[in-house]
């Protein structure tokens, strides 16, 4: 991958979701999600239908899709009650033991970021609160080469706002940029922002299945198998890195 000073316009920036783009969450916030709504409703309810409700704008906020789920299998619970049953399964408030928190797995490993962080600006944009992304991602050694982190909390409207986007960006030119996100809301901010948009889905997953085809539409300029592809699709789209802006 060409270097940031490149004079032929190369991507200079890479801005990345968190979940399940640079971090494993079927374990962790997947997971809280099936929890949460059995609890409540009794109900088995599987990961299939977990990325159905992924596959819908608006989703992005688990809280959120927690309650509308719950009240759509019958079962009338406040907004507040049902966040709060989350809250204690996702961190082990529940005397059940850790948290789900504690299976998340990164992804990607420190050299990776290492080299992609030689050639380009890195940064984040995540739906995480400060507190969540803060316990996995700053006791990580590659957290030292972002340079910008955008939480649900330095914004006022959340994805798919595009405004965690355009405080990264500072005023700098969209097209210099590229955003790996996994889910609608990723795809819509980047549009709205006018930055070009990687969707990031495991190969043969359910996530893949359910929401490659709806990315593509939105204008994703590719479905990666995995965030560590990145280098390979930019080398291979030498013509859009160069010409870019």
């Amino acid at each position: 991958m060409k270097g940031k000073s490149d004079s032929r316009g190369a991507t200079r920036i890479l801005i990345f979701d968190v979940d399940d783009v640079l971090l494993d969450v079927r374990h962790s916030y997947q997971r809280t999600v099936l929890e949460t709504v059995r609890r409540f409703t009794g109900k088995r309810v599987t990961y299939e239908q977990l990325h159905e409700w992924k596959n819908r704008p608006g989703y992005n906020d688990d809280w959120r899709l927690t309650a509308d789920w719950v009240a759509s299998l019958g079962r009338v619970v406040p907004y507040e009650t049902v966040k709060e049953q989350y809250i204690r399964i996702f961190w082990g408030k529940d005397g059940a033991g850790k948290g789900n928190i504690h299976r998340e797995r990164w992804l990607v490993s420190v050299r990776d970021v290492r080299r992609w962080a030689q050639s380009f600006e890195l940064a984040v944009f995540t739906g995480r609160n400060r507190e969540e992304f803060g316990f996995s991602f700053e006791a990580w050694p590659g957290h030292q080469y972002f340079r910008r982190v955008v939480t649900a909390e330095d914004v006022k409207r959340g994805k798919p706002d595009p405004e965690g986007l355009l405080l990264i960006l500072g005023g700098r030119d969209p097209g210099k940029a590229l955003y790996l996100g996994d889910n609608v809301d990723d795809a819509k901010a980047a549009r709205a922002a006018g930055v070009p948009f990687l969707g990031v889905l495991s190969r043969g997953s359910l996530a893949h299945r359910k929401r490659a085809a709806g990315l593509r539409r939105l204008g994703a300029l590719a479905i990666l198998h995995h965030v560590r592809e990145l280098e390979g699709w930019v080398e291979k789209n030498a013509r859009w890195r160069d010409t870019s802006g």
